[in-house]
């Protein structure tokens, strides 16, 4: 390669041979090829040939590293190698005095030295515009130099490569559709008007996330009061979610996260948790529930009130006494709290109540229940503790109980009820005085006439004994018309005595009136006759 001096005097001493040299007429300088593309680095032949009828003086006029590799009368072939950037190398001829040129242009073409997608936000919103950007260095010849951005197989926007780095741009609505699709960048260099083909190159693919998350607030549901020692369930739900199963859900009490269960359907999620009330965390607190999905979150709260609730304490002086003993009931609560005794509803709330009872049989199973309230966030709870008395009485076997004559119609269904009471139940016997034969208590479907008699009947138990005759008279049919008609009869008596009352009373008022009438008549003759 000759050197750069050189070469910047060789135009002058070729103008001075021409002005010295005569000059041989119109010859030419021509150079085959006249346009080469090549790639960077690469090499050409180039032909330098003349016209000149005599012996011409040939020459090439380039930078670039060449070799003579041929010769013949008025041409002469170099070789241009290592060629890296776009050149016009120039081809001139000296014939007589007259110096012609001819000119080549040499592209370089190269692909793109790195081209990228720019990076995707790691979640894009559906329904908001999306601008993609992909950037190219190198590459050439820029003319030919197209970039192109794409969904899948699907073309966005296609332009030419400008500046350095070249920047392509695209901008779409990001849709559901568009969750996992995969976006590139692709560099087309298009040589095939130079008879070399047509090149690309993609870069690297990016996927695109999208979601959905509704602006509304996380359902909680919660307790708003938890006892000491209890748990309840926490539930967190939302719905209109995309893709749900992409989306975090955070359940907290204050600073404790809980633990924390999520179901997913199609759009929605349920979140469940249990929270304990624990003398550690009682108090009030704020119940937190926040689901993210994407690059937001939504998030809902409650206030929670965690409390303690000692039961009030019922006491009894003897749970089990006999008929007539004195029974203290009493009725304490925790410091704070204020109780209420049920034999005394009208009384006011206070930290202790006391009552004393004489025990009676009517006392026997009798409920004694304690009552305590707490006021917490505004509601008021109660507690109770109930207690049952047991009064020992020895048996009975009254009138209401058991009825001491039953008269019934014989082969008519009827019911015998005959019960004892008392406590430890007594047990009850009922034997016929003639024959010891049992009484026949209950269903009696039909009457028998040979149910009559007279009964004695028994309840005994540990605390003693009572008796009790019971009379059971079956009238058979005979008996039952005699008595029909002696009712008959006594009914019929019964209304001719009323007539014939009634008619005696007629006649005495009916006497009285005509005598009445007959004193005023005489009253009235002697008040007209003088004296």
């Amino acid at each position: 390669m000759a050197p750069a001096g050189a070469l910047s005097e060789l135009p002058l001493l070729l103008a001075l041979l021409g002005a010295l040299l005569p000059e041989p007429g119109d010859a030419q300088t021509s150079v085959f090829p006249t346009e080469a593309t090549l790639p960077r680095g690469g090499s050409v032949l180039v032909n330098c040939s003349s016209t000149c009828e005599e012996e011409a003086f040939l020459g090439l006029e380039t930078p670039l590293t060449k070799e003579e590799r041929d010769t013949g009368h008025n041409w002469m072939v170099f070789e241009l190698s290592d060629v890296e950037e776009d050149s016009k190398p120039m081809c001139f001829s000296i014939c007589g005095s007259k110096q012609t040129t001819a000119r080549i242009s040499i592209t370089v073409y190269r692909f793109p030295e790195h081209m990228e997608l720019l990076p995707l936000p790691p979640w894009q919103p559906v329904g908001e515009n999306l601008t993609l950007k992909c950037h190219v260095w190198g590459g050439a010849p820029r003319a030919q130099l197209t970039l192109v951005l794409l969904r899948g197989e699907e073309e966005l926007s296609r332009q030419p490569a400008v500046g350095e780095p070249a920047e392509g741009t695209a901008t779409v609505l990001a849709g559901r559709g568009d969750n996992g699709a995969n976006f590139t960048c692709r560099a087309e260099l298009d040589l095939r008007p130079q008879g070399l083909g047509f090149f690309q190159n993609t870069s690297a693919p990016r996927q695109l996330r999208t979601f959905v998350l509704p602006m509304t607030s996380p359902q909680l549901e919660t307790p708003r009061i938890l006892e000491v020692g209890t748990s309840e369930k926490v539930v967190c739900s939302m719905g209109g979610l995309f893709p749900a199963s992409e989306a975090q859900v955070h359940l907290a009490l204050g600073d404790h996260r809980l633990n924390t269960t999520v179901t997913y359907n199609e759009d929605s999620l349920s979140a469940t948790a249990w929270v304990e009330g624990t003398a550690e965390n009682k108090g009030d607190h704020l119940l937190v529930c926040a689901i993210m999905l994407g690059n937001q979150s939504q998030e809902s709260w409650r206030n929670l009130t965690v409390y303690s609730f000692p039961a009030p304490n019922l006491t009894l002086s003897e749970q089990e006494v006999s008929e007539g003993t004195q029974v203290e009931v009493a009725c304490e609560a925790s410091a704070g709290l204020r109780v209420r005794l049920s034999v005394a509803p009208a009384e006011p709330w206070a930290p202790s109540v006391q009552f004393l009872l004489n025990a009676t049989a009517e006392d026997n199973g009798r409920h004694f229940s304690c009552s305590a309230a707490l006021e917490v966030a505004g509601h008021v709870l109660y507690k109770n503790q109930t207690k049952e008395l047991r009064v020992l009485y020895g048996p009975r076997l009254d009138e209401s109980d058991c009825l001491g004559n039953w008269t019934w119609p014989e082969e008519t269904n009827q019911n015998l009820s005959c019960q004892a009471w008392g406590n430890p139940v007594p047990r009850l016997t009922c034997l016929r005085e003639t024959d010891r034969a049992p009484l026949p208590i209950g269903d009696l479907r039909p009457v028998k006439k040979q149910y009559e008699g007279t009964y004695l009947c028994k309840a005994e138990s540990p605390r003693g004994a009572v008796t009790r005759k019971v009379f059971l008279t079956v009238l058979t049919r005979k008996n039952v018309l005699i008595i029909v008609l002696l009712t008959a009869g006594a009914i019929l008596g019964a209304v001719v005595v009323a007539i014939c009352l009634y008619n005696r009373q007629r006649k005495i008022k009916i006497y009285k009136l005509l005598k009445a009438q007959e004193a005023a008549a005489l009253k009235l003759k002697t008040q007209a006759t003088p004296p």
